[in-house]
């Protein structure tokens, strides 16, 4: 069974457990989604099969994914994944995924572009703290500092500085499901995720976890 679904955050939320505990959640519309394509060792030299979320117009698509979808005979989708599977025999073109594929007490991996924030400065961005804001030293009190020393005489690649923050393609793991609503496609997770509101979001089953728990 795929352990995988492509999804969209809806927002954060409380929730109560059984045993009345107040659990901080992200609440993520997950699926339905759609199989559009089945990679097989024999022809594509590894196993996977390629899901579709969230419907769309064709004219916001691509021709290769307006062909794709007309190959098949399915309504077009927006946002198109590939997730690795061992056995893809019991996939089929047109197969639906629901949420289902996950259970109350599963963790997941959850992967989204994070919220860009434009150009930061290094308290923001890597947590640096700030320069001493007395004795004539307050306008430099959010600079960095110093980059480098007598020794290198350089500044060496990989050096924390100001820069872009944000906008990059960040995994969260091992979340913890607390709930599933088959009715709604809703899939409730322990904590945050990155993304925007709205913003699609790329749920696995945990790869440490997995590892973890086969010891």
């Amino acid at each position: 069974m795929l352990k995988s679904i492509i999804g969209k955050k809806a927002g954060m939320m409380q929730f109560f457990n059984d045993k009345g505990d107040l659990i901080p959640v992200t609440v993520i519309e997950a699926g339905p989604c759609v199989v559009v394509g089945i990679r097989t060792i024999e022809k594509d030299n590894y196993s996977a099969i390629q899901i579709a979320f969230e419907s769309a117009k064709e004219k916001n698509l691509s021709k290769p994914e307006i062909g794709l979808f007309h190959k098949h005979n399915l309504l077009p989708k927006k946002k198109i994944k590939e997730f690795k599977v061992l056995n893809t025999s019991e996939f089929i073109i047109g197969q639906r995924i629901n949420v289902d594929v996950f259970k109350i007490g599963d963790y997941v991996d959850v992967s989204a572009i994070a919220k860009g924030k434009g150009y930061a400065g290094v308290i923001k961005r890597h947590n640096f703290s700030m320069q001493p804001t007395t004795h004539g030293q307050s306008d430099r009190s959010r600079a960095r500092g110093s980059s480098g020393g007598q020794g290198p005489q350089k500044v060496l690649k990989g050096t924390k500085m100001s820069g872009h923050l944000g906008n990059k393609y960040v995994t969260i793991q091992n979340l913890c499901v607390v709930s599933v609503d088959v009715k709604r496609n809703a899939l409730l997770v322990k904590g945050s995720v990155p993304g925007v509101k709205t913003g699609t979001l790329f749920v696995r089953s945990a790869v440490k976890k997995s590892i973890y728990s086969s010891k």
